[in-house]
């Protein structure tokens, strides 16, 4: 019999959790995976485009080449081109034979109209970061903590419940005491349950992330209407009439009025303007999504941890609307599972409670390790009959 006893004494030592005090700041992902891929194309994907419009201005010269007459000088030829570029306006002659000027600026602010999208895309970003990130990160801490402590305990309890058992003579005072304390709930670990109902009351953290994917379809309309306006209307414009009786060339008589100039960057600018449509509307459905799963709670994860004595947020019905800080910090659980060392342990006793044989008698984690270690979780059938005998 001792040998059975130092067999479960030795099974319950080894479910108990390491004590990993001080190494889990490092280690917290403060930042859904959905919402990592989000930040990395709207912020990355402009300044991609930013350098691709840049090396194509750098590798090719001139943005732009200009038919001069055939009696221009070098020197006057260089500054039609400058003079064209600087201006970047196309005169057109409508019906009165007046001149209609249209300006072609979104060319000559294509990379810096990128690099405002980027930053802009960041602003989110930065607004999380500042904003909920720093309580986050101590609600994570502590909840994480909390959840493999209340393992940790649940397993000392079945430790000490063994021993009490070896020592007693009487079995009969032994169960009385335990049904006892599960009549009085002193299995209960009441702080963090309660601590998470008070999440389920706040709004600030589930505020700030509605409020981020809020100003990332903010952003991304923006993008849209920027597009639409200003990059559609000279989307297809390759050649421009350009005036050139100006500065070096205003007092020459022989100097038509307007020369035409190719703009021989067109190809960049319409890969860029279809590259950013495509990709901020294939984001627009993901980032709905993501506001989509905070009407929905993961009750698996809640599920699972119901195994604990303390933990019975589904069965108490506490869970109402999940536009909450809660679901907030469910989602960030899940992103953090492989913090939770005692998911896994309860994912397992999980499991194998819905194979044995005593199913109604199994609530929680210590009902079912009490069955492991040699213990029934309830009274044994026989001593409830003798003592019905002994009180008819």
């Amino acid at each position: 019999m001792s040998l059975a006893h130092t067999a479960a004494e030795y099974m319950l030592s080894d479910a108990l959790l390491p004590d990993r005090r001080g190494s889990r700041l490092k280690g917290l992902r403060l930042e859904l995976p959905l919402d990592k891929i989000i930040k990395f194309v709207t912020v990355g994907f402009p300044l991609l485009l930013m350098s691709l419009a840049f090396a194509q201005e750098f590798s090719s010269g001139s943005p732009i080449s200009c038919f001069s007459p055939s009696n221009f000088s070098v020197r006057q030829a260089a500054y039609v081109d400058s003079s064209c570029w600087d201006s970047l306006a196309h005169h057109k002659q409508d019906e009165a034979g007046q001149y209609q000027v249209k300006s072609l600026w979104p060319h000559k602010a294509l990379p810096y109209s990128l690099l405002a999208l980027a930053v802009a895309m960041y602003l989110p970003v930065l607004l999380w970061q500042y904003a909920a990130v720093p309580a986050l990160s101590s609600d994570l801490l502590f909840i994480i903590s909390e959840l493999d402590k209340s393992y940790n305990r649940s397993i000392r309890l079945v430790q000490h419940m063994l021993k009490i058992r070896q020592k007693s003579s009487d079995p009969h005072v032994f169960w009385d005491e335990l049904e006892k304390a599960r009549k009085e709930r002193y299995f209960e670990f009441a702080l963090l349950e309660r601590y998470l109902a008070c999440k389920q009351r706040s709004h600030s953290l589930v505020a700030t992330y509605l409020l981020r994917n809020s100003l990332l379809l903010l952003f991304t309309s923006a993008t849209y209407l920027y597009l639409g306006h200003f990059h559609l209307d000279v989307f297809f414009q390759e050649e421009f009439n350009c005036s050139i009786k100006t500065g070096l060339l205003h007092a020459e008589t022989h100097v038509p009025e307007l020369i035409t100039c190719r703009l021989t960057s067109l190809s960049v600018f319409q890969i860029v303007s279809l590259s950013s449509a495509t990709i901020y509307t294939l984001l627009v459905p993901v980032i709905i999504y993501n506001l989509t799963r905070l009407c929905r709670w993961d009750k698996r994860l809640l599920s699972i941890y119901e195994m604990l004595p303390a933990f019975d947020l589904l069965s108490r019905k506490m869970l109402g609307c999940p536009i909450n800080d809660l679901n907030v910090i469910l989602l960030f659980l899940r992103a953090n599972i492989s913090e939770l060392i005692s998911f896994s342990w309860l994912s397992v006793l999980c499991v194998l409670k819905d194979t044995t044989t005593q199913k109604h008698n199994i609530d929680t984690v210590v009902d079912f390790m009490t069955l492991l270690a040699g213990l029934e979780p309830s009274k044994p059938k026989h001593l409830t009959q003798q003592v019905h005998d002994e009180h008819p």
